[in-house]
């Protein structure tokens, strides 16, 4: 019996890998019993199908691998989106315009003056402690 190709492992569903490797680990389990009770007559039976146990197991994670890379790609572009929508772009003006030339608005914005800063005067004077004669 040969070496089992990967390939094999490779054409089959998710579903079947799971099913196949469980398979392959009862019928490990199954050549132990028959090696300690001494009824087990091919012994490179082992070898093969550990390798082939390694095999599945190995496109089971790669398939793993690519998903979680797939989900991880996904959710970058999603942040990328949302930042790019949470910034709006900033208009440039495209040439000075004038105030005779600029057109009339009906809103005028009002502009708070940050220069000042505001001094915090206590509303009540402290009382003063009277001595007691």
């Amino acid at each position: 019996m040969p070496l089992p190709n990967i390939e094999d492992a490779k054409k089959l569903s998710d579903q079947e890998l799971a099913d196949e490797i469980l398979a392959a680990k009862r019928e490990l389990f199954q050549l132990r019993m028959q090696q300690a009770t001494r009824r087990l007559e091919k012994t490179h039976q082992f070898k093969h199908l550990r390798h082939h146990v390694a095999q599945m197991m190995t496109v089971a994670r790669e398939r793993e691998r690519a998903t979680e890379a797939e989900a991880k790609a996904a959710k970058a572009e999603a942040q990328a989106e949302a930042q790019a929508e949470a910034q709006e772009p900033v208009k440039e003006p495209t040439a000075i315009q004038s105030p005779a030339e600029a057109p009339p608005t009906d809103v005028q914005e009002e502009v708070a003056d940050t220069s000042t800063t505001a001094q915090v005067t206590p509303e009540s004077p402290e009382p003063e402690a009277k001595e007691e004669e």
